[in-house]
Parts: C-alpha cells; structure tokens; sequence
C-alpha cells in the first residue's frame, strides 16, 4: 500500500465524489415538487458518503473512532441507493442509469468494507526515531 497523506489521495474517496457529482447532475432534471424531498434527500446523502470518510481519515489516530466513522460513511451509499430505487419507480431515471450508479455504490461499499476489515493497516502510523 503506497502512503497516503489526505484523505483525497483515497481511491474511495474519489470514486464517491464522483458519484456524488453525477448525482448532482442528474438531480437536475428531477421535477421542482421534488426540490424539498427526493432531491434534497438523494443530494445529501450521496455527498456525505465522501464527508464522513474525510472525517474517518482524521479520526485513524484512534481505530476504533476510524471504524466508527467509516460504518457511518457505509451507510450512506446504502441510503442513496435507496433514494435512487425511488427515482427509478418514479421515472425520474432509467433502469440504465439506475444500474450504473446502484453498481458504483456498491463498489464503494465494498470498499469501505475493506476498509473497515484491515482498519489497523490504515491506522498505523511509523514511529518517529
């Protein structure tokens, strides 16, 4: 594993903020009675997915707070799926759009999962002599 010194050198991290963005663009297209509801829901949960892992980042000092923050973080893909499951009924995407984005979370998930498995390897940090 190469060093990572942010939390924006994370695979991870890039990968849901780029799903994130492609929400975002999507979202646009979602109807104005949507604004408050589906809209804001989908926008916010996707964009936390990447928050809470730059606070997991901040947080390896202490594995166990490390973890915490990642499991926050896997739930949040887990939302957003659920949130674009609703768009899907609603017509407001496609099944082809709806498929790529429910299967780039879950590589996200998976992920964060591995993570989470071998959170003492992200934890560690060399002693200084």
């Amino acid at each position: 594993m190469s060093t990572i010194k942010f939390h924006q050198d994370l695979k991870v991290f890039q990968k849901s903020f780029d799903v994130a963005m492609q929400i975002f663009e999507l979202s646009k297209t979602f109807p104005k009675e949507e604004t408050y509801s589906l809209k804001d829901q989908i926008r916010r949960s996707s964009r936390s997915v990447s928050a809470n892992i730059s606070e997991a980042w901040g947080r390896r000092k202490y594995e166990k707070s490390f973890v915490a923050k990642l499991t926050d973080s896997e739930g949040e893909p887990r939302e957003t799926q659920t949130w674009l499951q609703f768009s899907l009924a609603c017509d407001y995407i496609n099944e082809e759009q709806f498929n790529n984005l429910n299967n780039q979370y879950n590589e996200v998930i998976g992920m964060l999962v591995t993570m989470m498995s071998q959170s003492n390897k992200w934890c560690s940090f060399p002693s200084e002599k």
